[in-house]
């Protein structure tokens, strides 16, 4: 037998066990993605372990270390709970524990006694704000309270109270105890050094309060490009008189605006009027010059938003 008739059926043997390794490969390929839509019908779950035991491994990047996102819930604060307790207290009478002021108060603060007053006491107290609080320790707490009577007099009191660990109930646990209001607060020296002459800057400022306040004129004609400003409306007042300019920058004193570029901040006080009487205004503006005039580029009070079309 010849050399080539002998080689032919190792050639064929091998032509064979290589086409069956070549099916073998395929059917496992066929598997693998039949596995692979059945888990997705089952479920993310299920995908997740077709994935890991399908022949292509895919490594991910793991962050070495997580970041934990929480949720956290700011307790309630506690000042409303003892502004109430003390506005329905002081207008309560242990004489008559009945009413719907003492049946409050007693509600809110189950172990304090009411007040007993003379039949000639001063009338209960116009208004009840809370000025003050300090936490005292975990769901502890010590509230200022001030009371104010028809005569202008103010008397200030402190309460106690507790909290649950979520912030969501409380507790008086006190009786209230009269104290000294706050202290008055040192006061930085004002920023608003400049005094602003009569000018472009002043006319600016006066007429644009007047258009914003009376509404005699239109606001956006004021307002720098790319600032978003309205009227207070209805307008509460008929006429606004500038009393004052004062301004943090040397270059707001001059009388005429510059040619463009300069953005100065002012401090303007004005007398306001309407039907009722006269009333001092004040407002913090910040205005840029363009083109030769002044234009307001900011009011303080938050109203003024960068950004959008005029």
């Amino acid at each position: 037998m010849s050399p080539g008739t002998q080689a032919a059926p190792s050639e064929a043997v091998a032509a064979m066990a290589a086409g069956a390794r070549l099916e073998a490969m395929r059917r496992r390929v066929r598997l693998a993605r039949v596995a692979v839509w059945t888990v997705i019908a089952a479920g993310p779950i299920a995908l997740c372990v077709a994935v890991a035991s399908t022949p292509t491994t895919v490594q991910a990047a793991v962050p070495a270390q997580p970041t934990a996102v929480r949720t956290a819930t700011a307790a309630a604060h506690p000042g409303g709970y003892a502004q109430l307790f003390v506005g329905a207290w002081l207008r309560s009478d242990a004489n008559d524990a009945t009413s719907a002021q003492a049946r409050l108060a007693q509600s809110m603060a189950p172990d304090v006694e009411l007040p007993d007053p003379a039949a000639d006491a001063q009338s209960a107290p116009q208004s009840v704000t809370a000025v003050r609080s300090a936490q005292r320790g975990t769901g502890a707490w010590s509230v200022t309270v001030a009371a104010q009577y028809a005569n202008g007099s103010v008397r200030y009191y402190t309460v106690p109270v507790v909290s649950d660990g979520a912030g969501a109930s409380f507790t008086v646990t006190g009786a209230p105890g009269v104290v000294a209001g706050p202290a008055r607060a040192e006061v930085a020296k004002s920023p608003y050094g400049v005094t602003v002459p009569e000018g472009d800057l002043s006319s600016a400022v006066g007429e644009f309060l007047a258009a914003y306040l009376t509404g005699n004129g239109e606001v956006d004609r004021y307002l720098a490009p790319g600032v978003k400003l309205t009227a207070v409306s209805p307008a509460p007042y008929t006429a606004v008189t500038v009393q004052q300019v004062s301004a943090v920058e040397e270059a707001a004193a001059a009388e005429q605006a510059p040619t463009g570029g300069t953005t100065v901040r002012v401090l303007a006080t004005v007398e306001a009027r309407d039907t009722d009487g006269r009333w001092p205004l004040a407002y913090e503006l910040t205005l840029t010059a363009r083109s030769g005039r002044w234009e307001v580029a900011a009011l303080e009070s938050g109203t003024a938003q960068d950004g959008g079309g005029r």
